[in-house]
């Protein structure tokens, strides 16, 4: 009975530590980045009228849909107040705003009205993280999606956000998007 006991512990040891692995790769940090440029620090990036482009795909990578969208930023007493339109390619239409707060140098906090408790952020060198979970429509109901976002600022116009999407731990999504500052 032990020996059944400490076999099941041992295949329980391999399967959580195959899992935190393989499901939550969580080897890069935005401290990774700390000596990178250029800096992006997203209340000045946001700041103003910045367009976007983007696709989602499944999790097997297969593109589902594509959107462009316009935001406006505008930041006063630390906080980034970020308008989205979303126009998806097959007609719907989606508007988000963020509000972010300026924690300190490296960190922020955010909310959405479709974002469920409170996005962390953090930032060093070209790298910005955001991690938040989000309601989102799907088959004619709302459900909550993980969001892993990663934007990489490439210069003073462009930007590129490769988002990974989860639900219970399992990747069902990602999202690329490319920014540029007007």
């Amino acid at each position: 009975m032990i020996k059944k006991i400490l076999i099941f512990l041992a295949i329980l040891f391999i399967f959580f530590t195959i899992y935190e692995n393989y499901f939550n790769n969580k080897n890069m940090k935005p401290e990774d980045f700390k000596n990178t440029k250029p800096v992006i620090k997203i209340e000045e990036y946001f700041e103003g009228e910045v367009e976007a482009w983007g696709i989602l795909q499944d999790r097997k990578g297969k593109v589902t849909r594509s959107f462009k969208a316009n935001m406006r930023g505008k930041f006063e007493n630390n906080i980034l107040t970020l308008e989205e339109d979303f126009y998806w390619k097959d007609g719907e239409q989606q508007k988000r705003i963020w509000k972010i707060k300026k924690i300190d140098e490296h960190n922020y906090s955010g909310t959405a009205p479709d974002v469920v408790g409170t996005a962390k952020g953090v930032s060093y060198g070209n790298a910005f993280k955001f991690e938040y979970n989000l309601m989102v429509p799907f088959k004619g109901k709302s459900i909550k999606i993980r969001f892993d976002d990663w934007i990489f600022k490439q210069d003073d116009k462009a930007a590129i956000n490769r988002a990974t999407l989860s639900k219970f731990g399992f990747k069902v999504g990602e999202l690329t998007v490319f920014f540029k500052k007007n």
